[in-house]
């Protein structure tokens, strides 16, 4: 069943828990993403972002999601990722989307404040919750989101309370040290940051990235406020090596038969991580 992502991540900050968030831009990928939710009977975030709008538009994400989660118990909110541009997400509110995610985390921080607020203003209108980020993460190996000359801007804790305090956001992605993508080397979580954020804000962190994090990391964020972990180059890349796998074993497969195989392998990987934020 469709709900706002806010009414997700309530119950995630009250019971100190996380709830996956996970790309999705193909049939393949929702189906496997809601099939994990099913199987583990665990609430879930369907990501879509605007990049993927070369594979997928807003009204055909939001029609094969609603007509795929309709016999799911579980709560399912579908998601607006990594948005700067405005339109997109007014695009994605009209089409259906339970929550969007304005991202104005490179803009100078007044003008994110100001473009932040104007999308809050149109989706709490619609009953729509809001992310947003503050500070930046850099681009890993693998990275889809981001660039490459992308800097690791960590997220300031008083700065996030006012942030929050302006916007009346419902969920804010913080930067810790994570990255987009695979990460080059050994990761340098800045846990002591997000503890100061937490104890400054009063609302659910999202924590983007999560790929390749180490699984003792995650749990530690999860108990000091993440509440939404981001996954999708991992997803991607599991996916990706195993159909790989697949077809190079020289057995003919029909176009229909690897469908179904991709499915199977994303349901694999995102129960994985579902597991982990319980």
């Amino acid at each position: 069943m469709l709900v706002n992502m806010k009414e997700i991540l309530y119950y995630a900050k009250l019971r100190n828990y996380a709830v996956g968030s996970f790309n999705i831009y193909s049939y393949e990928t929702i189906k496997g993403v809601l099939e994990s939710a099913k199987h583990q009977k665990t609430p879930v975030i369907l990501a879509f972002g605007e990049k993927y709008l070369e594979n997928m538009d807003f009204e055909l994400v939001f029609g094969l999601v609603k007509t795929l989660s309709k016999d799911i118990e579980v709560p399912v909110a579908l998601h607006l990722d990594h948005c700067s541009n405005l339109e997109n997400v007014y695009k994605a509110i009209k089409a259906g989307f339970t929550s969007v995610m304005y991202d104005g985390s490179l803009l100078p921080y007044e003008q994110n404040v100001a473009n932040t607020l104007k999308a809050v203003e149109v989706a709490h209108s619609c009953n729509v919750s809001v992310e947003a980020e503050l500070g930046s993460l850099a681009a890993g190996e693998n990275s889809h989101e981001g660039k490459s000359t992308d800097e690791e801007v960590y997220t300031n804790p008083l700065q996030a309370k006012d942030f929050v305090q302006k916007t009346r956001v419902d969920v804010l992605a913080v930067s810790i040290g994570t990255v987009h993508g695979i990460y080059n080397g050994t990761p340098n979580i800045r846990v002591d940051i997000l503890k100061k954020i937490n104890e400054e804000v009063g609302i659910p962190l999202a924590l983007h990235g999560g790929s390749g994090t180490p699984e003792d990391i995650i749990r530690i964020c999860i108990q000091n406020g993440i509440c939404k972990v981001n996954v999708n180059t991992e997803v991607s890349s599991y996916t990706a090596c195993k159909m790989k796998g697949l077809l190079n074993e020289g057995k003919r497969y029909h176009l229909s038969q690897i469908s179904l195989k991709q499915i199977e392998y994303v349901k694999e990987i995102v129960c994985t991580y579902m597991k982990l934020f319980k």
